[in-house]
């Protein structure tokens, strides 16, 4: 099988596909790993907010011209951001790490991959897309640890776990991009 064709599009393009990327979202993360409002028109709605947001960027995933992944995201501003999962971030990492290793990074808030396309090599070259050049290797992302799929997948591609919640597995741990300067600052679990 081969892997799905990826490309970085503008907003405007993510929005023009808007229904294919919110129903692809409503199947990914309506599984039992994920928790929350995971309904296609809640997605729709940020979705609409989110490419105003600076510093905003997407990728989109094609099998035979079928949306089959996308990733999203932005450059976190300064200062930290106090909404979604941005204070549980903040209050794991402290106040100077959260500066120093978060604002102004390259910040994934989704990405997901349709069933059939995953073990293609779809999610790999999504996240490749929308963080080859992030300065200086500056990207993050944050994801449920109970998502033990999604954190296996990460940990794979060289990401590193910089936050460790709760062990019965509630709560979203910071994962910082293989070539984040900080990574070599990340403590592994006891």
């Amino acid at each position: 099988m081969r892997t799905p064709a990826v490309r970085r599009v503008p907003g405007a393009e993510l929005l023009r596909r808007g229904v294919e990327v919110a129903d692809l979202y409503a199947e990914v993360f309506t599984a039992s790993a994920w928790r929350g409002d995971s309904s296609a028109a809640s997605f729709i709605a940020r979705l609409s907010g989110d490419v105003a947001r600076p510093g905003f960027f997407a990728a989109l995933a094609f099998d035979e011209g079928e949306v089959v992944g996308f990733a999203t995201g932005w450059t976190t501003p300064t200062p930290f951001p106090v909404d979604r999962c941005h204070p549980e971030a903040a209050a794991a990492l402290g106040p100077e790490r959260t500066r120093a290793w978060l604002s102004g990074a390259r910040e994934i808030d989704e990405m997901a991959v349709a069933a059939p396309a995953r073990w293609r090599g779809c999610g790999s070259a999504l996240l490749k897309a929308v963080t080859a050049d992030a300065p200086d290797g500056r990207c993050w992302l944050m994801t449920p640890v109970h998502a033990v799929g999604a954190v296996a997948f990460y940990r794979r591609l060289g990401w590193s776990q910089a936050t460790h919640p709760a062990p019965e597995g509630a709560g979203h741990a910071v994962f910082l991009g293989p070539r984040h300067p900080a990574r070599a600052a990340v403590h592994l679990p006891l």
